[in-house]
Parts: C-alpha cells; sequence; structure tokens
C-alpha cells in the first residue's frame, strides 16, 4: 500500500497491535511497529549481544552497600521499589499502594517484604537472598519490616531510608519501630551509583548509540505542519525497531524552542522554525539522554550564530571537566562563554535558565550535578550531561547536549556533539 509520508506521520503512534508490559502488577500496552509501513525497514535491533549487569556485579554492590553502613553507624537499609532496588538487587518492580521491598542489613543476607499473592512472580526475579516476609491483604507490611529490624538488631538501632521512599511508607514503619533511629541512606546509595563500573558504562554508551541513530532516522522526516506528537510518535517506533522499546524522542519548535521543557502552545513545524529535541532509551535499565537543536529549512545568520554561540559554551564545559576538578567548574566554564557574549547574567534569560548538566544512570537524572556550589570533584566513572542552553524568550533556543563519563585521561563523550546547525547528527 502506498502511502505518503504526512499520512505516515499521523497514524504512527497507532500502528501496530502492541505489547504486554506488566508493571508492580498494572498491565499497559505498548505499540509495535507497524509491518506496513516501510519507513523504518532499514533500522535494526542494536541489541544483540548486549549483557545486563551480572549478579556478582550486584553482590559486589551489596558488600560496598554494607561496608559503607559499617562506617556510618547504619544497621539496615529500607529500600522501595524503584531503580535503587534494582541496582542492589536485579529485581525491577512497578510502584503502586502495597509495599514490596528490601532491607538490607549491614550484616548479613537481603530480606524481602512482599503481598503474599506476589511471592511467586518475585521468588522468579530474585538472584540474590531468599528471605521473603509475606504480608496478606488484611495484614501490615509495616510488622513485616518491624520484625525484619528486629531480627538484624535494628529495632533500636539506625535504619537509612533511600532517598525516594515514599512519605506513608516511611510514616507507616516508624510508628510500628519508634525506638529506632531514621536517617537518610544518601552516605550510602550515593557513593554506590554514582561512580559506574566498566559494566554500566558499556550498557550506557550502547543507549546513546541506539538514539543517536534514532536521530539519524528521523531527523530527515521532519515535515511541513507536522506536530511535535508526530514526531514524537515517529521516534518510539524507530525506537522500537533498534531494539529500544520504551523509548523516545519529544521536540518543541519555533518561538517554543525558547522552553527547556517545551510549551503547551499547540505548534506546526514551518519553513524556518528552529527545532529542539530531546530524549533518550534505556539499555538493560541504564539511560541515554541527548539533545539536537536544528533549523528546518534554511538557518539565518541570527540562529547560526547563536547555535554556534552554544556550541561553543557546550565544548568549554566539556573541557572543564577534568579529573579531580570540582562538578561546579563545568558550569562555571560553560556559562562564562555566554556571559562573554552578552548574555544572562545568572540564570537570567536571554541566557542559561537552568544548571549546565546532571548526573545520568539507571535514572535519566541522578545525582552530580554540573552547577554552581556544587564542590564535588570528578572522579572516574562519574556520568553526566553537558547542556548549557541559550533561551532567548520571543524568538528561539538552542540546546545542546551529550553525556560525558571520566575516566582517569579526563572527560570521554558518550555521543559526538553536533558538528554544525545544518549538521545535527
Amino acid at each position: 500500500m502506498n502511502i505518503s509520508k504526512r499520512d505516515f506521520l499521523r497514524g504512527a503512534g497507532a500502528a501496530g497491535a502492541g505489547a504486554l508490559v506488566v508493571l508492580g502488577g498494572c498491565q499497559r500496552q505498548e505499540p509495535e511497529a507497524s509491518k506496513e509501513d516501510g519507513a523504518f525497514a532499514h533500522l535494526q535491533s542494536m541489541l544483540e549481544g548486549v549483557e545486563p549487569v551480572t549478579v556478582v556485579e550486584r553482590m559486589a554492590r551489596i558488600e560496598k552497600a554494607q561496608r559503607l553502613m559499617s562506617e556510618n553507624g547504619i544497621d539496615a537499609m529500607y529500600l522501595d521499589a524503584g531503580t535503587s532496588m534494582e541496582y542492589f538487587t536485579g529485581v525491577r518492580w512497578g510502584r503502586s499502594e502495597r509495599m514490596l521491598a528490601v532491607v538490607i542489613p549491614a550484616d548479613g543476607e537481603l530480606k524481602y517484604v512482599s503481598p503474599g499473592f506476589e511471592e511467586a512472580r518475585l521468588r522468579e526475579l530474585i538472584t540474590i537472598g531468599s528471605d521473603v516476609r509475606v504480608w496478606q491483604e488484611h495484614e501490615s507490611p509495616y510488622k513485616r519490616v518491624a520484625e525484619i529490624l528486629d531480627d538484624v538488631d535494628a529495632g533500636t538501632g539506625t535504619v537509612a531510608m533511600e532517598e525516594r521512599v515514599r512519605f506513608f511508607l516511611f510514616d507507616g514503619i516508624r510508628k510500628q519501630r519508634p525506638q529506632a533511629e531514621y536517617v537518610s541512606a544518601d552516605p550510602v546509595t550515593i557513593p554506590c551509583r554514582i561512580y559506574k563500573s566498566p559494566d554500566e558504562i558499556r550498557l550506557m554508551q550502547r543507549a546513546s548509540d541506539i538514539t543517536i541513530e534514532c536521530y539519524k532516522a528521523c531527523i530527515p522526516r521532519l515535515e511541513a505542519g507536522m506536530t511535535p506528537q508526530d514526531f514524537t510518535d515517529l521516534s518510539a517506533q524507530a525506537m522500537i525497531r533498534l531494539g529500544a522499546r520504551g523509548g523516545s524522542l519529544w521536540c518543541s519548535f519555533g518561538e517554543a524552542t525558547a522552553y527547556p521543557h517545551g510549551s503547551s502552545e499547540p505548534q506546526y513545524l514551518k519553513e524556518g522554525d528552529m527545532v529542539l529535541m530531546d530524549g533518550g532509551c534505556g539499555v538493560h535499565g541504564y539511560r541515554a539522554d541527548i539533545s539536537r537543536t536544528t533549523v528546518f529549512g534554511e538557518p539565518t545568520a541570527r540562529q547560526t550564530e547563536i547555535w554556534n554561540l552554544e556550541k561553543a559554551a557546550q565544548r568549554a564545559g566539556y573541557e572543564a571537566a577534568q579529573l579531580g576538578a570540582p562538578c561546579e567548574n563545568v558550569d562555571i566554564a560553560a556559562r562564562q562563554v555566554l556571559l562573554d557574549a552578552g548574555f544572562g547574567p545568572g540564570y537570567e534569560v536571554p541566557g542559561l535558565p537552568h544548571r549546565t548538566g546532571h548526573g545520568i544512570g539507571m535514572d535519566g537524572h541522578e545525582w552530580g550535578n554540573m552547577v554552581l556550589a556544587n564542590k564535588l570533584p570528578l572522579d572516574v566513572g562519574m556520568c553526566f550531561s553537558v547542556e548549557p542552553m541559550i533561551a532567548i524568550y520571543g524568538e528561539f533556543g538552542v540546546r545542546l547536549e551529550d553525556c560525558v563519563h571520566i575516566t582517569e585521561d579526563g572527560p570521554e563523550w558518550f555521543s559526538q556533539p553536533s558538528a554544525a546547525v545544518d549538521r545535527p547528527v
């Protein structure tokens, strides 16, 4: 069947029967790439031969966490479902109102807390530990946690809560064992997760490679009259073909590009519009985050000038990301380029309204922000974005974002930065 590119763009989001994804007991439908449309027939999965993090590495993470717990006087650490649970245990579980958690004691084996009807499915996922404390629908999960704390001599000790533990869970545990002292788990989780291993960097590199291929496939399909959602739907289809189900790129056009995360106003692409695109995908739990900015049609002298200034700011941030330097140097260096060109000062617009970068790993945004006053020294394995932005309200914005990992020899890009305004990838 012959269809126009425009018809394909409009129908991209609805193509395919879809694959069933189960998260925390809930189900949602993921779109499949359409078999009728051949726009991305040339794309192949890039996941062949890519292995997830091993159980051996996860056990080493737990050992490091327990050492840090002992050094910080922590008797037990409580993790809610989420990326930290997955980081340490390999168990990926969607959140709901029902508690599913893991307690890591300073010494000894992990102990899980599970709804009774989920126990069998949880045990399918567990590769480290075997102690599962079950609570039934009419019972209190907080009592199960309290029993675990007593068992590991933490009922009257110091219990660390991971930063994303939801308040109702913390509050329920605290009421059940008020004798314990409750503290932040940041001294444990941040030093574990902020420094990536070679295997983690390998997975992030593949996610970055896939995201760049998605850009290469989708940017040539920008077309007059399309909406940002059209482009996002198109990119989701390309991601599926590349093996990264769930990844996509969002975008904004024209004056809306001045807003870092786009605008809710209706947008239809037209000749001469600046186009800002941002997004990425995940590979075995590890993320990529890349932004590109280009012009639909011929760029004006003004657009080219601002784009080139943005590129210079990004380069300055990258060059400042040297081993042992404080994180804030990246922000200071990039911002100075814009300040010298008459933008700012500080977060004032026209100029750079946000930090220059954020940490990245299993979450798209993690610890290790490239922002003024962050004195944390850059060290091997730290991964972060370099994305200064020039926002000019009422005109347009330009953001170029690529991520970096720190090596013994200094910074190394996960993705090569854009070459020019008309060569975004």
